[in-house]
């Protein structure tokens, strides 16, 4: 469990996934995790909602975990893994068994409110069946199901399932996971960064990093060396940004400002939508007066 547990920590980026005339870019794809790579961070996390996996199927979806995986290197990548039919997560769970995965990423089963012990049962599923440790996806607005505190103890005690991501909206929740500490604690709402980390949590998996990745790093490395004040700096002025990355539906302002910097095409898949012109000057305004106030390196 222990090994498990230190292979999740530090700054996750959860990859858009970029398509040119309609198609994944599997050019730009292989730019952004070298991109991402010399920035420090520390893993990656494919097909999560961020990247548009609901878009994608599932030869998409094993060909841009394919792609990643040809360029990460030795930087660890997690697979997402979500739907509500439990034999074909399954059968997408085999077919990543044979790829060198840090973890699997999974949400409870959406739509069908399988409550907490239906929830349970769906995870422990998976978490048998997998060769890779489970990162449980705590995040009721988009499952329709809040995982009590009681029911992500008792998953704690599963020998495969390391970490959670933890977008449960519940303070009292996420203090009793990181007390607990049998699962790696690792903030899904980019705006609780911060706070997560120095309440204990082991880390992030934060959209917004896409954005000068490099300084969430060091907000990071800085939460770590008891540098708080540097800390609370880089936080307060990564925050105009991450907020402007979720004023409209992730990931339409995060591809508008990545394409901004040449980084891919701002294509999404319908019904997503891209970014207004409005938000997308907006948030190239607050990078620019971020990059002014912290230089690229």
């Amino acid at each position: 469990m222990q090994s498990h547990q230190s292979s999740f920590q530090g700054v996750w980026v959860p990859l858009v996934t970029p398509f040119s005339g309609g198609a994944v870019d599997g050019g730009a794809l292989r730019r952004l995790v070298r991109h991402y790579a010399a920035a420090g961070v520390d893993g990656l996390v494919v097909c999560g909602s961020t990247g548009e996996a609901a878009s994608l199927d599932d030869a998409e979806q094993l060909a841009v975990l394919d792609a990643v995986l040809a360029e990460a290197g030795g930087l660890p990548v997690i697979m997402g893994l979500a739907g509500n039919h439990q034999g074909h997560v399954l059968q997408r769970l085999s077919a990543f068994g044979t790829r060198p995965l840090a973890g699997i990423l999974a949400p409870a089963p959406y739509y069908v409110r399988a409550g907490q012990e239906g929830a349970a049962a769906y995870f422990r599923c998976l978490a048998d069946a997998s060769r890779f440790p489970l990162v449980l996806y705590d995040i009721p607005y988009r499952t329709g199901t809040t995982l009590d505190t009681g029911t992500l103890l008792a998953l704690a005690a599963h020998p495969n399932i390391a970490a959670v991501k933890d977008c449960g909206g519940s303070l009292e929740k996420t203090l009793a996971l990181i007390a607990d500490g049998r699962m790696s604690v690792l903030a899904g709402e980019d705006l609780q960064t911060l706070s997560a980390l120095c309440l204990g949590g082991s880390g992030m998996i934060a959209a917004a990093a896409h954005i000068r990745p490099d300084l969430f790093v060091a907000m990071h490395r800085a939460v770590r060396a008891q540098q708080l004040d540097q800390a609370r700096k880089l936080f307060h002025a990564l925050a105009p940004v991450i907020q402007l990355a979720f004023a409209e539906p992730n990931p339409g302002p995060l591809k508008a400002q990545l394409a901004r910097q040449g980084l891919l095409s701002e294509a999404l898949r319908p019904p997503m939508p891209a970014a207004s012109a409005a938000l997308a000057e907006r948030m190239a305004a607050a990078v620019a007066g971020l990059n002014r106030q912290f230089p690229c390196g």
